[in-house]
């Protein structure tokens, strides 16, 4: 497993820490979960790796699986917990995609058919043959990992 890391001016870190208070509801030797201190909805959770990574492209494999074998009980959880009947799980990278904290996390969001969050989401297409080429691309780009 990665050698745990911290930054010390990193909040998440400092909860993990415990040097900043926290609603914590998981812990286990590599991640971290407890509610979110301004929740989208009661019952909110953010789930982190105790090790510090900026986002998810940073991530180490073996704590993206610590994480991901968890992530299907926590949003178990949400959903019994809160009473809700379904789950948003949200992680953004980076200031343009909305990350705030610069320590990958999950947002575990309970939702509710009536709950007015709403969602957007602008679906567009592709130009013909563009597909076809961003395919290739990526299969490029991975094969070289």
């Amino acid at each position: 497993m990665t050698t745990q890391s911290t930054q010390p001016d990193c909040v998440f870190c400092r909860i993990v820490a415990g040097e900043l208070p926290s609603h914590e509801v998981y812990s286990d030797d590599h991640v971290f979960a407890f509610l979110d201190i301004g929740p989208v909805a009661a019952g909110h959770l953010l789930l982190i790796p105790k090790t510090h990574c900026q986002n998810i492209v940073d991530l180490p494999a073996d704590v993206a699986s610590a994480l991901g074998g968890v992530l299907p009980s926590m949003a178990r959880a949400v959903v019994d917990v809160a009473g809700a009947s379904g789950v948003n799980i949200l992680q953004n990278n980076g200031a343009c995609a909305g990350q705030v904290v610069d320590h990958v996390h999950f947002h575990l969001i309970p939702r509710t058919d009536d709950d007015g969050l709403g969602f957007r989401w602008r679906v567009g297409g592709y130009e013909a043959g563009e597909a076809e080429a961003l395919g290739q691309k990526f299969r490029e780009n991975l094969s070289q990992k």
